[in-house]
């Protein structure tokens, strides 16, 4: 199988926890390059890396000029997503962008349109789309135990109080931030939304310009609404997931465990990794063919954030379409500036 050889820009947590991990359960990945502003800031990690063959430097012209890189992931923070994405893109190189991408749907317009006339790879990496509770709740749709979905809820609950940032752009708040992933889990299920409702808010901070709070309505043919939303203030969080059906309800409580065990220094491969524990299985109610009610819980799907590189892999190495359609990330976008086109 071939190698995909892969570059990074950016050496920061987020490189370390979601990216670099799942690639290292792979064998058809090689990390040939990483360009970070400061080198041995971490400094066990990078020696980690360095001894299997992958260069450090602190120029991405190294990157630019590497003919043998497949993919350059950019992993850096989101104010510098546009430009850095636009220069690669614009020096011929396949980009994996973090999110949010991009703050703009002229940005995102601009990036779509470069990749296409160079006939390039470019995508958001929208890992919770390989979230367990989320790959469960997509096969709850599928199996038609809920009929047809007429409301759907999915949340994004915290309890920080004390966790403030008073000034910051829109781009810096949770919309943008935890509204990018549940908008296109939800683009993902049921594409693009008829009309979008919304309320984003600063509710710890009243006066703060930076929201940590929002409810947003997608609404689509047949009357399903699909409801999106996270808060900073709740000591009880609403089920992660709420489904009502014409057949049936279903209710996911607890969140996908991949990034709690990765923030307790449990890795990807390690036994047990990411997998719920039977408390945590979502409730199924729906009636059968009898019209009897039935209640089960349903066994959780394994959740992988590296299915994101799997999918990358397919499409530049092997010429399958894109996981995330051009189509996607454009109405993602989309939606989280027109939460803040009035503001």
């Amino acid at each position: 199988m071939k190698k995909m050889k892969i570059a990074y820009v950016g050496f920061g947590k987020s490189t370390n926890r979601y990216h670099i991990p799942y690639l290292q359960t792979r064998d058809n990945f090689e990390i040939v390059r990483i360009v970070t502003p400061t080198l041995m800031k971490n400094p066990e990690a990078q020696l980690a890396l360095e001894a299997t063959g992958t260069l450090f430097s602190t120029d991405i012209q190294d990157i630019i000029q590497d003919k043998t890189i497949d993919l350059v992931v950019v992993v850096t923070p989101a104010k510098s997503h546009f430009a850095l994405a636009k220069q690669l893109l614009q020096a011929g190189k396949n980009v994996l962008l973090d999110k949010p991408a991009v703050e703009k749907l002229t940005e995102m317009q601009e990036l779509v349109a470069l990749a296409q006339d160079a006939n390039l790879f470019f995508m958001p990496f929208q890992n919770r789309r390989f979230d367990s509770d989320f790959l469960t709740v997509k096969k709850m749709i599928e199996t038609g135990y809920l009929g047809r979905v007429i409301d759907i809820q999915v949340h994004m609950d915290h309890f920080r109080p004390d966790d403030t940032t008073v000034t910051g752009s829109n781009f810096d708040g949770a919309f943008y931030g935890d509204g990018v992933h549940l908008v296109d889990q939800m683009v993902s299920l049921f594409g693009s939304p008829e009309k979008v409702q919304y309320d984003i808010r600063s509710t710890r901070q009243p006066l703060s310009t930076l929201d940590d709070h929002f409810d947003v309505d997608l609404f689509y043919p047949d009357h399903l609404k699909a409801s999106v939303h996270a808060t900073e203030s709740a000591l009880v969080p609403y089920p992660k997931w709420l489904i009502q059906g014409t057949k049936g309800t279903f209710i996911k409580q607890d969140v996908d465990q991949q990034e709690n065990d990765l923030k307790a220094g449990i890795m990807p491969g390690t036994a047990g990794f990411g997998e719920d524990s039977p408390q945590a299985y979502g409730h199924l109610t729906y009636l059968n063919q009898n019209g009897d009610r039935i209640e089960k819980y349903i066994p959780s799907e394994m959740g992988d954030y590296g299915r994101i590189y799997d999918a990358a892999y397919e499409t530049v190495i092997n010429g399958a379409e894109k996981l995330i359609t051009d189509a996607q990330m454009l109405r993602v976008i989309e939606i989280l500036e027109g939460g803040f086109e009035n503001g």
